[in-house]
């Protein structure tokens, strides 16, 4: 079953998502960020820095950036990938999967918010 949303609703729905992680004080985190870590959570790994930066269409430093700020939240983890060591594999954490179904919990409360 599709979910349909008018254009303002799909609006008011990210608002009010929007608001919601500001009043529950939640990390701040960036478009970009948030694209690299869905993509980690909702696309099948392995992930790496080279696999991540041609995925979004940015460089490895972009994407680099980015995982320095969730690795100190503690969403992801580097580790080198010890069958090519050029490589950095990125993995999910606990804390990093917690936090991304609590959003996703919280898409779905404020979408049973929405009026009809």
């Amino acid at each position: 079953m599709a979910v349909v949303l008018r254009p303002i609703e799909a609006l008011r729905l990210w608002q009010q998502v929007s608001l919601s992680q500001v009043h529950e004080g939640t990390p701040d985190l960036t478009m970009r960020q948030w694209a690299i870590l869905l993509t980690i959570y909702l696309d099948p790994p392995p992930h790496t820095v080279r696999g991540l930066a041609a995925r979004l269409g940015v460089t490895k430093p972009v994407v680099t950036r980015a995982l320095d700020t969730m690795g100190a939240l503690k969403f992801v983890s580097r580790h080198r990938d010890q069958k090519d060591k050029r490589n950095v594999l990125v993995k999910r954490t606990v804390d990093g999967a917690l936090f991304v179904e609590r959003f996703g919990d919280d898409i779905i409360a404020r979408a049973g918010e929405l009026p009809l």
